[in-house]
């Protein structure tokens, strides 16, 4: 059995359980530990115990560069229990310092995979800071094995022609995870509502964006009750001035709370109509070049996605011919696509997804299984000093090389 030393950047960050989530279902034996930036209990596994290396915080990137430094001085004491891992994957680049370190400790031997799902503004920049960090990462990625991203744009637009990581990229999008008893089945197909009764569009995961709850507090409060936008995981407070303050004056807006990933999907995406597919917290870089988890738990569930032009997200919705494209950053933009919106310009926009392949937005027990099998062949190919070789994949094909 596979065994996997997964270094995480934040333990209480859902797509962190969902990641260990796939390893152990894909049959690998994982060890967890990391940093923890929040308590979110929704975030335990059952069976996996992490081992916190200690406390960050969004948005101090001082602060977390002191908390590495002082995780790899004690990191031989706190992995001292955990048997030599044949695979060590490092989520985020301050992870990867601390990858480099345990594979010292476990005796220099052990493969690296680093897995880097957003590229942070400072690694582009132009400047002192973004050359120092650039070239930090060219240094501790130089024996990296695998590169893991989710959007094809990450490498078009930075590994590629920015980034000193030489190691093949795999694409590994953030489709749904769907395992026999753990995620629930699929939402009912949406209904139009009720005369009188609001369209509902959902905005779902990381809420970080300030501009995106303005966009769609001005919208709401234009469409005077006609929509209603309904907020739903964890919101990122240092990015808001009062995120509660401001969600709680918003006569058509309400935030929910924090929800378990896969398990409460179908319920939370069975509520609303659309899915707010749109982020400029790093606009025209990161932002731009993403494809959001609620892009595929959405379409999942069959509720049309909203994204914005010229990003990645809506070449990836253009391709399959579905979603809706706002021209411009503005509720007038989002006026002209859902104020004409009538019960059959609806059905027509669910069924268009429905006719896509459901393996679009699937990642199932089997795509766990096939992925620990690609990750187990570098510890062969590691032992036998044999390089790897990047195979042709589809651009959105998932565990795919590009």
């Amino acid at each position: 059995m596979l065994q996997i030393l997964y270094l995480a950047q934040d333990l209480a960050d859902p797509a962190v359980r969902r990641r260990t989530l796939t390893l152990v279902t894909g049959g690998a034996r994982v060890a967890l530990a990391g940093f923890r930036r929040g308590a979110n209990p929704l975030a335990a596994i059952d069976g996996v115990e992490p081992i916190e290396l200690g406390t960050t915080a969004d948005g101090r990137f001082g602060q977390r560069i002191g908390a590495v430094v002082r995780a790899c001085m004690s990191l031989k004491s706190r992995l001292a229990h955990v048997p030599k891992p044949d695979l060590i994957i490092a989520r985020n680049l301050e992870m990867l310092a601390l990858a480099r370190r345990a594979v010292a400790v476990f005796g220099g031997t052990v493969p690296i995979v680093y897995e880097c799902l957003d590229i942070h503004r400072l690694m582009l920049r132009q400047d002192m800071v973004g050359r120092t960090l650039r070239a930090a990462e060219g240094q501790l990625g130089k024996d990296v094995r695998l590169l893991i991203t989710s959007s094809p744009a990450f490498v078009e637009h930075y590994f590629r022609p920015i980034s000193s990581i030489g190691a093949p990229p795999m694409l590994l999008e953030n489709k749904v995870l769907e395992l026999d008893g753990i995620s629930e089945p699929k939402a009912a197909p949406p209904v139009c509502p009720a005369p009188g009764a609001p369209w509902k569009i959902g905005w779902f995961g990381a809420l970080r964006c300030r501009r995106s709850l303005a966009l769609l507090a001005e919208f709401s409060r234009r469409m005077n009750g006609r929509f209603e936008v309904v907020l739903r995981g964890r919101p990122a407070y240092s990015e808001f001035e009062d995120f509660d303050g401001f969600v709680t004056n918003e006569p058509f807006m309400r935030f929910v709370g924090a929800y378990r990933n896969p398990e409460d999907l179908a319920d939370i995406y069975g509520e609303v109509h659309f899915t707010w597919a749109i982020d400029f917290f790093e606009e025209g870089q990161n932002s731009a070049w993403l494809l959001p988890n609620r892009l595929y738990e959405g379409c999942r569930h069959g509720r049309v996605p909203i994204s914005m032009k010229g990003t990645e997200t809506a070449r990836f919705l253009s391709v399959r011919g579905i979603g809706l494209v706002l021209e411009e950053a503005d509720a007038d933009s989002l006026d002209t696509v859902l104020g004409s919106l009538s019960p059959q310009s609806y059905a027509d926009a669910t069924e268009r997804i429905n006719r896509c392949d459901p393996g679009s937005w699937i990642f199932s027990r089997a795509d766990c299984e096939a992925l620990v099998r690609q990750l187990a062949a570098l510890t062969v190919e590691t032992r036998q000093h044999v390089p790897i070789v990047a195979t042709a994949g589809a651009r959105h094909n998932e565990g795919g090389f590009l």
